[in-house]
């Protein structure tokens, strides 16, 4: 995954900031990078000149040997420091043969000749992003120029905070832990923006303190027809009226997409496995990734390969539904499978460490982070550092159980685009820290840029859980279903949805409200306000991760980074409006949708 901070002067205008500043600052720097180093244990880097320092904590994926950050272009002038993936990376690299001579083999290096490319033509980088394909974060520093370029992927999947200390220096950095302690405003910087200082004449003072005009300004890049309903509702159906298939290249288009996503996704010059509930969504990408393990799929070979099986693994308490399931479907596709089993004990006296590293008091994440960070330490341990996961599909297909009480194609649609837009707060937060704690790296084919756009702009009708004949319901996640039924048991491709915290085992849900419930006294819940005036507990349960929280993270500055909305069973507060009983509910466990089929079409 790799983590990175970086510092930029916006008080010395055009003037370099003294030399005595400059080591003062490398040395906050090197301090801030170290909170992170557990992103990247494999090597540690840094620039400082002109008006910046950037630091970068290595975990070494793809060139390991000669890819160490941040890295530097051809000419000396441009510093770059990346988080993530360029899963294109390859061919931007055949484009840019004749026209820069790369210095690493390194994916995240393209980014530098196509800023140069970009520079030149006249700064589009929207567009210039546009053309990277894969999950990253970035801090671009154009020496020359002294001119920075800061840029987040489309969904969040790699996270990235930015702040203002109080002489008015502008940091960005992976994770909020960097931050804290050095800035007196943090915020996330927003997924699908990007933010170039040429474009705003910057002054000193704090962030709040600069004239509205001159302030730093994120700029959107992501932007997508099918966000608008209007784009997708008379898209083609895969079925008629009665269910009946009679476009097969619609759902063809779904597998077809996701297989494209996953083989290119499987770059990786380290060993790599899979993660495995045994639930749909990770049981596909376990499926389609075992098709392409056997060959490296940088050059088609057998000998290249890092390891001759594919890797399994799955988490949960001692005879949990994911870890029954999990055995079935590694049993069907054939990897190699590890059981991975907590105790209630060992995940509750995790906690700390947890909200620690995911830096969220929200319950949903919470209760999901634990087993999976507890899972990742596991993996780290037999020599994996990178794993592919299913996050992403119910966003993109509906698959949360409520979407059955969505009330027409255009709720669910709207529904689907503002889960989406909040991915990067609850189900890549927690796969990417609770992974990136233990020098693990997450791959998400799901949330793939061109798989998102197959998925979203696939007719709506396709998607929901409507009526049939003969008073049958349809399956959330149909097509999905459909699309890959031949690679899968059917027990496992047409199992119920289970969220990731209720699977792993329902009584670690149960333990959590009893504990909190004896933790947080009546006294203290009913001062909680006083206690927490931003975003105030709703639940016990949530006051006593607050509490964790707020012990790593104090001010309400790095509180006001967590989400806090009203939802039942992982929808937005808007979803409430599908079902009355919904609005005096706030439980985000999928069981809280009573009524649901137990078995469907």
């Amino acid at each position: 995954m790799c983590g990175f901070v970086g510092a930029f002067d916006l008080s010395a205008g055009n003037q370099p900031i003294d030399d005595g500043l400059r080591e003062q600052l490398r040395s906050q720097i090197l301090a801030m990078s170290k909170k992170i180093r557990h992103r990247g244990p494999d090597w540690s880097g840094v620039y400082s000149g002109g008006n910046a320092v950037l630091s970068h904590e290595r975990l070494a994926i793809v060139d390991p040997l000669s890819g160490k950050q941040p890295l530097v272009s051809d000419d000396g002038k441009i510093i770059l420091a990346v988080n993530g993936e360029i899963y294109n990376h390859q061919k931007i690299r055949e484009y840019f043969a004749q026209k820069y001579d790369f210095k690493t083999k390194s994916d995240c290096e393209v980014i530098i000749p196509l800023y140069k490319e970009c520079r030149a033509a006249g700064k589009d980088f929207g567009a210039m992003i546009e053309k990277l394909s894969g999950i990253f974060a970035f801090a671009l520093y154009d020496s020359e120029k002294d001119v920075y370029l800061i840029g987040r992927d489309g969904i969040g999947v790699i996270p990235l905070y930015q702040g203002w200390d109080k002489e008015g220096r502008y940091y960005v950095a992976s994770e909020l832990k960097a931050l804290e302690g050095h800035c007196i405003t943090i915020e996330e910087f927003p997924n699908g923006h990007y933010l170039y200082s040429g474009d705003v004449k910057l002054s000193g003072g704090t962030k709040d303190s600069m004239p509205a005009d001159v302030a730093p300004k994120p700029l959107r890049w992501y932007k997508r027809g099918w966000e608008d309903f209007l784009a997708v509702h008379d898209a083609p159906c895969a079925c008629d009226k009665d269910g009946a298939l009679v476009r097969l290249d619609v759902i063809s288009s779904v597998r077809n997409g996701l297989e494209t996503a996953v083989r290119q996704q499987l770059m990786s010059d380290v060993p790599y496995g899979v993660l495995l509930s045994g639930g749909l969504d990770s049981s596909i990408i376990a499926a389609i990734t075992q098709k392409f393990a056997k060959k490296r799929v940088e050059t088609g070979s057998i000998k290249d390969a890092w390891w001759p099986q594919l890797h399994s693994f799955a988490v949960g308490l001692e005879g949990s539904p994911d870890l029954l399931a999990a055995k079935k479907a590694a049993d069907f596709i054939g990897t190699v499978h590890h059981e991975v089993h907590f105790t209630i004990q060992e995940a509750l006296d995790a906690l700390p460490d947890v909200i620690y590293h995911i830096e969220t008091y929200d319950i949903t994440t919470v209760r999901a982070s634990t087993p999976m960070y507890l899972l990742a330490r596991v993996i780290k341990s037999m020599g994996i550092k990178m794993v592919l996961s299913g996050e992403g599909s119910d966003e993109l297909f509906g698959g949360y159980l409520y979407f059955h009480k969505a009330p027409d194609a255009r709720e669910f649609h709207e529904e689907l685009v503002r889960k989406m837009g909040k991915l990067h707060l609850y189900d890549c937060l927690r796969a990417n820290k609770s992974l990136s704690a233990w020098g693990v790296e997450g791959r998400v084919p799901f949330l793939d840029k061109d798989f998102i756009d197959i998925a979203m702009n696939l007719n709506p009708l396709d998607k929901m859980c409507i009526q049939l004949p003969a008073k049958k319901q349809r399956m959330e996640k149909w097509i999905l279903r459909k699309a890959f039924e031949d690679i899968l048991p059917p027990e496992i491709c047409w199992r119920q949805k289970e969220q990731f915290s209720d699977g792993v085992g329902y009584s670690w849900i149960d333990t959590l409200k009893d504990m909190t419930a004896v933790k947080v006294s009546d006294s203290e819940f009913a001062q909680r306000e006083r206690r927490f005036p931003v975003n105030t507990p709703v639940t016990k349960e949530e006051y006593y991760y607050r509490e964790i929280f707020e012990d790593f993270f104090p001010g309400n500055s790095a509180a006001l980074t967590v989400p806090h909305e009203a939802g039942v069973a992982c929808s937005t507060a808007k979803a409430l409006e599908w079902d009355a009983a919904w609005l005096k509910m706030d439980e985000p466990s999928g069981r809280a949708i009573a009524g649901v089929h137990n078995s469907a079409y």
